[in-house]
């Protein structure tokens, strides 16, 4: 039966495919950014270009899985994940067409992109981030006492952390990145710490370990930015109350900076449509496309030249900037099988 489901998949795939094929104003995305605000993102290059795109919504891990299923039969033309480890996961295993554009080379910092192919091309892009960081109950926690990743292991803030499955991505990813920071023993030693100071066994996503703060449930807890700048800017007087309660600290400011994930895009290895496909990560690196990221689902833009004038983000920390963990993304793929094995180890779930 598993089978015959796959066989269908690949017919029906290769049916869309040639279909794409016949038609050169389309574009075939597979994302795993679930944001509504991206529909304007998306609307915006279709009245520009006159490029329609049909989409494919799945998480990072089922839109790798896919992309091995369907082969060269795949109708993708480009990728968007929301892990940098998952990009080059996706790199490591061919799915990903490098390609060439002075633009991009422009526009994207070389730390936020994959390094180059041999004929010079470039895997994937990043388009924009979002930080790991901490955020505090006011009433009760100092933010000295909770300024760097280390401290959250640390005896002081015993029964007090929030978090996430140890498993996620996004904790994936900054474990991975702390490893390679402290050194493998020492960050199974901080892992283990981290659990002996949690509140509660790790449940829900990260905007659940905020409100866990806001609540009293817990009073320290690590999430991504944006979702605290989604509280801050909510029409909800209860969110923003939520957001009123809690404190927000950038780790690391004083050593290796803030760990920061990305939002980034590729060219799918099979695409049938490569110009189009180009074109669409060229617009996400433009002015307009980087505004969406920052102002629809409150990311920091990454291309140069632009800032943000979110007030969400910018209230977070002077002007909105501050000093970002420079880890090489390929670190954070490398690292991941030993940090889920720590994990287990450590009782982590």
């Amino acid at each position: 039966m598993k089978k015959k489901t796959l066989a269908l998949a690949v017919v029906l795939a290769a049916t869309w495919g040639a279909t794409a094929q016949a038609q050169d104003q389309v574009l075939n995305l597979y994302s795993a950014r679930h944001y509504s605000t991206d529909e304007a993102l998306y609307n915006d290059f279709t009245k520009a270009t006159g490029i329609k795109i049909n989409r494919v919504d799945a998480d990072d891990a089922g839109i790798i899985a896919r992309l091995k299923a369907e082969g060269s039969a795949s109708p993708a033309d480009v990728i968007l994940l929301v892990d940098a480890a998952r990009l080059w996961r996706g790199e490591q295993d061919g799915l990903f067409l490098p390609v060439k554009s002075k633009l991009l080379g422009d526009a994207i910092p070389t730390s936020l992109r994959a390094s180059p192919a041999a004929d010079g091309g470039t895997a994937w892009y990043g388009f924009s981030t979002r930080a790991r960081v901490v955020v505090y109950d006011k009433a009760k926690v100092q933010p000295a006492d909770v300024d760097t990743y280390e401290e959250l292991a640390d005896a002081k803030n015993k029964g007090k952390l929030c978090i996430r499955t140890g498993t996620h991505p996004y904790n994936l990813s900054l474990f991975s990145a702390v490893t390679e920071h402290l050194g493998a023993q020492k960050a199974e030693a901080w892992l283990k710490g981290l659990v002996a100071n949690m509140a509660r066994a790790p449940k829900g996503g990260d905007t659940d370990q905020i409100r866990g703060v806001a609540s009293g449930e817990c009073q320290i807890a690590v999430t991504n930015s944006y979702y605290l700048a989604r509280l801050m800017r909510s029409d909800k007087p209860e969110d923003r109350a939520v957001a009123e309660k809690v404190g927000v600290v950038f780790p690391n400011q004083s050593s290796w900076g803030t760990h920061v994930n990305i939002a980034g895009a590729a060219v799918a290895r099979h695409s049938k449509n490569v110009d189009n496909a180009v074109k669409f990560l060229e617009y996400l690196a433009s002015p307009s496309a980087q505004n969406h990221f920052a102002n629809g689902n409150n990311e920091w833009p990454v291309a140069k030249g632009v800032a943000t004038d979110n007030p969400a983000l910018k209230a977070m920390t002077p002007d909105g900037q501050f000093k970002s963990d420079a880890i090489p993304v390929s670190v954070l793929g490398a690292n991941q099988l030993k940090v889920q094995q720590m994990l287990d180890r450590v009782g982590f779930k």
